[in-house]
């Protein structure tokens, strides 16, 4: 795909994550049966459902854009994906594989969070109004989603990493 206009890049950055969410709806289940602290699991398990509702919130957008729903393949979440399991891979302990399941979460949001925050500034200026809702919701939801790991390391299982 040529890219020659803000449009354009706007369509990218929305296949981009749309890829991105595809690609966690089947990454979450095993993230979650690789947690050992119930919390945890269950924070997989509800974002699981939550990042569902992205991809068909996504759906609406190309819809009502009047775009076809396509995925372009995503290097930077398939780059942190890809560490993680790396990483995973060398943790022997429950509790540190925890800690770094919660860090790797949390990489994933913090992308997710940059390119539906930039969605969301480019839909404006597009004059994007019918989208804009949909791409808010979803961006407080990663914040959320984000903060909730946080805490999660914090409050619980970092402490018991050390």
């Amino acid at each position: 795909m040529s890219i020659a206009s803000l449009q354009d890049l706007f369509v990218h950055t929305l296949k981009d994550v749309y890829f991105a969410e595809n690609l966690l709806v089947k990454k979450l289940p095993v993230m979650a049966k690789e947690a050992g602290a119930a919390p945890l699991k269950k924070a997989f398990e509800a974002h699981l459902e939550e990042t569902k509702t992205h991809v068909r919130r996504l759906d609406e957008i190309f819809k009502i854009l009047g775009e076809k729903p396509e995925a372009e393949e995503c290097p930077a979440i398939e780059g942190i994906i890809e560490e993680a399991e790396e990483l995973l891979g060398e943790i022997t302990n429950a509790k540190t594989k925890d800690a770094a399941l919660i860090a790797s979460a949390q990489a994933v949001e913090h992308y997710e969070i940059t390119r539906y925050g930039t969605l969301v500034s480019w839909a404006k200026e597009l004059g994007h109004e019918q989208v804009l809702g949909h791409l808010r919701e979803t961006l407080a939801e990663e914040k959320d989603a984000d903060n909730k790991l946080l805490r999660l390391g914090e409050d619980q299982l970092n402490a018991k990493a050390a």
